[in-house]
């Protein structure tokens, strides 16, 4: 059985979500941001040197980073569901929202959140910067749910799995409001209306409500 080592309020819910939606059996090992850094206990950070969630156990394998973790457990587990392949016609819309989640949307979100802890005073031509960029992630993201239901065209996928962290619980990190994108609060809604989202999200943290909105 898979081990998930899961932080509250982190980005290894999208682990827990996985094995929901593809049945894969696991259990939790929940860990406590430290209340005033909020960062990783020293628990988890012995466990790998980066001291980040996730990291999962799957007997002597222990593997990190949460697209590596998604791509292993869906081919190790999941007979390679919610993984588009070559012969599928939405396979490039997969391979590249897939990795838009940490290559483009995190990092966007992440450099506005580092900025405003900077303290950049408003108007500062650095914080411009990155609140642009972030503007125009979110509109790729807002034309794309406005041409269809899920990155990856029609079908949920592990794409989306890999995205929606970083439009809901990284709001507790760095607010920002989606009013302006209506197609992005329509498909966290039905990400939202999802058993396995709703189950994995009381196991992961059941302290949290989903920004869904």
């Amino acid at each position: 059985m898979i081990k998930i080592h899961h932080l509250g309020h982190a980005q290894s819910e999208r682990i827990v979500w996985l094995c929901e939606e593809l049945d894969v059996p696991y259990e939790i090992q929940h860990y406590t941001r430290d209340p005033a850094t909020m960062l990783s206990p020293p628990e988890l950070k012995a466990l790998h040197p980066l001291g980040a969630a996730p990291v999962i156990e799957d007997g002597p394998l222990m593997l990190a980073e949460s697209a590596a973790i998604v791509e292993y457990i869906i081919v190790k587990h999941g007979g390679g569901r919610l993984k588009f392949g070559p012969e599928h016609p939405g396979y490039a819309d997969y391979l590249y929202w897939f990795h838009f989640a940490n290559g483009n949307l995190q990092p966007a979100i992440g450099r506005v959140l580092f900025m405003r802890r900077a303290g950049l005073a408003e108007g500062h031509p650095a914080l411009a910067a990155v609140h642009g960029r972030m503007e125009r992630v979110l509109a790729l993201m807002e034309e794309r749910l406005a041409q269809a239901a899920y990155l990856a065209g029609g079908e949920f996928s592990a794409a989306d799995i890999m995205t929606v962290f970083s439009l809901t619980t990284m709001r507790l990190f760095q607010p920002f409001d989606l009013a302006p994108y209506p197609h992005i609060r329509d498909y966290l809604q039905r990400i939202g209306a999802r058993p396995a989202y709703r189950r994995a999200m009381r196991k992961s943290d059941p302290d949290l409500t989903p920004m869904l909105d």
